[in-house]
């Protein structure tokens, strides 16, 4: 069975003012969502699904999903606040959603297979769908093997600021045993830092950190459904905590229960993150069209 891709986009419309403001990087205006489809499409994937708000679901459909439907099987489905497990209350004056773990719980009907999530807004590259393809297809049928893809931290900055990054600690089969975020990381000459306390501490920059990409078994759905269950226990009544995906990989880890394989791969990830970076980051996909990895159509 081919893996389904599960795309974060429920903070689309809020983002960007609107889908039609979705800023076109490339040279036709295509998105970076664009090209994460068509680099999981050329992988392999034989689904994609999608959760966004359903206060766009209409202007969603018209101008995102009718570039793929006649390419690939899609699914949508919505985040808000008020889906929680039946049973579970929690504080009404609450607006904002639960984070990224509850958006993944909003496929679990939906999903029945190996999957891979990913941010809407994030370019994570060719190879990096590749490798998480073949992984994914081979823990079809089975339970409880995960995988995060891990990008080398130098491969990840801004030369317009510090971003932040979930920095991986992996055993010596390469699976992980830790992600710690460190919210001030940047290149300082030839070295790459992060600050903290007001002190710099070096990093190898070949060190690998999330950026959001994983990869699950399906079994991973009723974990995050069950864990969701105790998180809103505890935090129910507050406004803005939210339950994240690191969390209960980590809490999985730690109980023995999963494992979660830190995948290398050399493609540069490529975001938004200061205004400045726009131009960049055009100019980078332009040179990959130059050197034949993306034709200058896409869709």
């Amino acid at each position: 069975m081919q893996p389904t891709l599960f795309v974060l986009a429920a903070g689309m419309g809020s983002r960007y003012g609107g889908l039609k403001q979705i800023d076109g990087l490339g040279p036709n205006g295509e998105t970076i969502m664009d090209y994460s489809v068509y680099d999981a499409l050329r992988a392999g994937f034989g689904k994609i699904v999608f959760v966004i708000r359903k206060d766009f679901e209409s202007e969603f459909r018209k101008v995102v999903l009718a570039k793929y439907t006649e390419k690939v099987n899609c699914e949508v489905c919505f985040q808000s606040v008020d889906k929680v497990p039946a049973g579970c209350t929690y504080n009404l004056d609450r607006t904002k959603p639960w984070g990224t773990n509850h958006a993944v719980l909003m496929g679990k009907e939906l999903i029945n297979e190996p999957f891979a999530v990913i941010n809407a807004d994030d370019f994570y590259g060719k190879e990096s769908f590749e490798v998480l393809a073949r992984f994914l297809n081979e823990v079809d049928g089975q339970k409880n093997r995960y995988c995060m893809v891990g990008y080398r931290v130098v491969n990840t900055l801004s030369a317009n600021g510090s971003v932040s990054r979930g920095v991986c600690t992996t055993d010596k089969e390469g699976y992980l045993t830790d992600v710690v975020e460190r919210t001030r990381i940047e290149a300082v000459g030839n070295k790459v830092v992060y600050i903290e306390d007001g002190a710099d501490t070096e990093i190898d920059p070949q060190t690998p950190v999330s950026m959001n990409m994983w990869g699950f078994t399906p079994d991973y759905l009723q974990y995050t459904e069950d864990e969701f269950k105790q998180f809103l226990k505890v935090y129910g009544q507050e406004l803005k905590k939210e339950f994240y995906i690191p969390t209960l990989v980590n809490d999985l880890i730690g109980a023995g229960k999963v494992t979660c394989k830190v995948l290398d791969t050399p493609s540069k990830w490529f975001g938004v993150t200061y205004a400045e970076d726009r131009e960049q980051v055009m100019m980078q996909i332009n040179q990959l069209i130059k050197q034949g990895v993306y034709p200058p159509h896409l869709f």
